[in-house]
């Protein structure tokens, strides 16, 4: 008997990206961060690290912060978004794009456990899945990278 095979994980729709889609490249592998702009943890620590991270990585790694609703307050798009791309265009000068997940339903499709949540995919496949900002989270994603881009070169 052959298992049946799970359907593919959702991805950002199109309408989801706010900020800088068109550096999305379907080729690469992809990190995301759930993230919550009222997650103090998100904004004090996973987001400086993930500029970091894509200063080293950007060629090869997608790197999409996608602020979600999922754990926190629900607020309507029209509420959101100006907030959203303030930050990401004027306070925090993000140089990745940016998804707004309105509903929590994408967080909730990668059983995120809260924000900020990790989720490294290679070929559409979660190869990582990572809750938290502290150093071991961040340990573990540079791990991965350094993996992922050390394979690249052999």
């Amino acid at each position: 008997m052959t298992p049946e095979s799970s359907p593919p994980l959702p991805w950002p729709a199109a309408g989801d990206f706010v900020w800088r889609a068109a550096d999305v490249d379907p080729a690469r592998p992809s990190l995301l961060m759930f993230f919550h702009l009222e997650c103090a943890g998100c904004v004090s620590r996973g987001i400086p690290f993930m500029k970091r991270l894509h200063a080293e990585y950007g060629e090869q790694v997608n790197f999409i912060a996608v602020h979600t609703s999922r754990g926190h307050r629900q607020l309507p798009r029209a509420d959101i978004l100006p907030t959203l791309l303030h930050f990401a265009e004027r306070f925090a000068r993000l140089p990745f794009p940016v998804a707004l997940d309105e509903t929590g339903a994408l967080a909730a499709a990668y059983a995120t456990e809260g924000t900020p949540h990790w989720i490294a995919l290679e070929g559409g496949e979660v190869v990582r899945s990572i809750y938290g900002s502290q150093e071991n989270a961040q340990t573990r994603l540079e791990y991965w990278l350094a993996e992922l881009t050390s394979a690249g070169d052999a």
